[in-house]
């Protein structure tokens, strides 16, 4: 279904009034501010000196995350490294609307996991189910739950990795009483920070999540001189773009963006820059937004993740943060002009500047006046533009992507991706702009790194 009937989310937030535009607009533009961000940072800093306390880091551990697993891999390296305390807990999956999708979210954490492991230099158990057995789950959680921080640190490794191997941990330290208290108050405290996820990294009033994340914090720590080893490189470095040398051509690139996506905005030139580079057949797939499509959304995950594209942007030096969403009627009508702009081999191009309006320079698109200076930036007509806007051709085409990114491939976030070919090679499906690098790994690996004459072409993250 293109829009449910019945949407979970309200009315307000599916198709916003202009006031409640301008409104979410001031108020989140704040939090993706990077001024706001380093005053912020500054002042978290002067405190904590005045009252004297160590950089103090908390940890929330999931056990039955996969991604927490990942963290545990680290988590005394980074202790080693970095002048800090670690303050750990343990916590539960949040669910309800922050996770409304829990079941399919285990399966995507597992596949997720294992696909991103061996690139990090890390391992993830190839035959494990999709989450731990409960009762090793629960004899692990004894066992973490009895330790000191210290220990803790020292010990979550090895626990984490017996876990996941399907082992029994023996060596439980507290009653199941008292794991389930450690679990209560360390999923209350992430509830208190205002957050919902597990592996999660916090310091001075950030979020960095899990290993993906950790080099966000690891810089802001160099910066205030918290390293040992500054020579050394990032514990966990978000891994490089290049696609020097590839021809790509016999492989077929199915993205999947949608205009209020804050991370497709910052991912999006650089996923057509990509394909050009290596020559691969790039099927764009256009979906609505989550919200549109009946995903909860709480206030909650829209702070952080308009924070954390806020923080990616600026590492990768995208523009970002000058945005007014286009949620509802301005996205119906930008995608009723999808076809025609295809037909005329500008609906990349037109989308691309729509999302640049939308997000980094602050043109609401719910005024005529916004749209059509998009149209007219990529050479469209405009006259011709409002003939076709509010017509339903694109809403056959952009159901079937829906469906094929939700039902075919399990994923419902964007951007999402699927990479086939070459002829024996199973699609590769991940969600995430936080993944074009292992689509740009797996594409040189299928296409050959020697095929081709493209030496000079090179994306860079």
């Amino acid at each position: 279904m293109l829009e449910p009937d019945n949407n979970p989310n309200p009315p307000s937030m599916v198709d916003p009034p202009r006031i409640v535009r301008f409104l979410m607009a001031r108020y989140l533009g704040r939090i993706a501010n990077t001024e706001q961000i380093e005053k912020k940072r500054a002042n978290f800093e002067k405190k904590r000196l005045a009252e004297n306390r160590r950089h103090e880091v908390e940890y929330f551990h999931q056990p039955d995350d996969p991604y927490s697993h990942l963290t545990a891999q680290v988590l005394a390296r980074f202790a080693e490294r970095y002048d800090v305390t670690i303050i750990p807990h343990l916590i539960r999956a949040s669910g309800g609307k922050n996770q409304p999708e829990l079941e399919k979210l285990a399966v995507w954490a597992r596949r997720d996991a294992g696909l991103v492991a061996p690139h990090l230099g890390m391992s993830f158990p190839a035959n494990t189910d999709v989450v731990p057995d409960p009762e090793l789950q629960q004899a692990a959680t004894r066992a973490l739950a009895g330790l000191d921080a210290k220990r803790f640190v020292a010990e979550i490794d090895s626990i984490s990795t017996g876990l996941w191997r399907g082992e029994t941990v023996t060596r439980a330290r507290s009653s199941e009483a008292e794991a389930k208290q450690a679990l209560d108050r360390g999923s209350a405290r992430l509830a208190e920070l205002g957050h919902y996820s597990g592996a999660m990294f916090y310091y001075g009033g950030e979020w960095y999540w899990g290993v993906d994340r950790l080099f966000h914090l690891e810089q802001r720590l160099r910066d205030l001189g918290a390293c040992r080893a500054p020579e050394d490189p990032y514990i966990a470095p978000r891994p490089s773009i290049d696609l020097a040398g590839v021809d790509a051509s016999g492989l077929d690139l199915h993205f999947f963006p949608s205009l209020n996506s804050p991370y497709t905005s910052i991912i999006y030139d650089r996923t057509i820059a990509l394909a050009d580079a290596c020559k691969i057949n790039l099927h764009h797939k256009p979906v609505l937004p989550m919200i549109m499509r009946g995903v909860p959304a709480t206030p909650d995950k829209a702070r952080y993740i308009l924070f954390d594209t806020k923080r990616e942007a600026d590492f990768f030096g995208v523009p970002f943060g000058h945005h007014v969403s286009p949620i509802g009627t301005p996205t119906r009508q930008a995608y009723s002009l999808l076809p025609w702009a295809a037909s005329l081999g500008k609906d990349r191009e037109l989308l691309s500047t729509l999302l640049r309006h939308a997000w980094a320079e602050g043109r609401g698109l719910h005024k005529n006046a916004n749209m059509k200076r998009a149209v007219e930036e990529v050479g469209l007509d405009w006259s011709e533009a409002c003939k076709r806007m509010g017509s339903d051709d694109w809403k056959e085409p952009v159901e079937k992507f829906q469906d094929e990114m939700v039902e075919g491939m399990g994923l419902w976030g964007v951007p999402s991706y699927r990479l086939s070919g070459p002829a024996g090679e199973p699609d590769l499906a991940v969600w995430g702009q936080d993944r074009l690098w292992l689509v740009a790994a797996e594409i040189r690996r299928r296409a050959g790194s020697s095929a081709g004459n493209l030496e000079s072409s090179t994306v860079t993250n």
